[in-house]
């Protein structure tokens, strides 16, 4: 599976618990930094974010991908507009969370949101 990173650098347990969560071994981890100018439109620095990603047509449609989203909601509102767009579907991404009571501030993996299964149930509700 690729992970695509554009939130903070992820750990070793990191990993391990997306594996453990996922089922599936990840084979290729890009790590993609996230700096916007917030003068500048969104739209067009959200598509070189995608390609920073460095994948093809063909692996945007045909590889198991799982997302770590960035932490600004417009950059992330945006980006799952593209990432849908260059795949056809909503990626599942991994949701972190502070763990409690530690000092400094770590995280730890949440769980995995399979975004397309929420919409598809969202679906039945119109």
């Amino acid at each position: 599976m690729i992970l695509l990173n554009f939130s903070h650098p992820l750990t070793l347990d990191q990993v391990a618990a997306i594996e453990a969560l996922t089922g599936a071994a990840v084979t290729h981890l890009r790590t993609v930094p996230v700096q916007f100018d917030e003068q500048q439109p969104f739209a067009p620095q959200v598509r070189t974010l995608a390609e920073a990603a460095a994948l093809s047509a063909h692996d945007w449609q045909t590889q198991p991908i799982l997302v770590v989203l960035p932490s600004l909601n417009f950059i992330t509102a945006a980006l799952l507009a593209e990432l849908h767009g260059r795949m056809g579907y909503f990626p599942p991404v991994v949701r972190t969370r502070p763990v409690a009571d530690r000092i400094p501030r770590t995280y730890e993996v949440a769980e995995i949101l399979d975004l397309q299964q929420m919409r598809e149930e969202a679906r039945k509700q119109r």
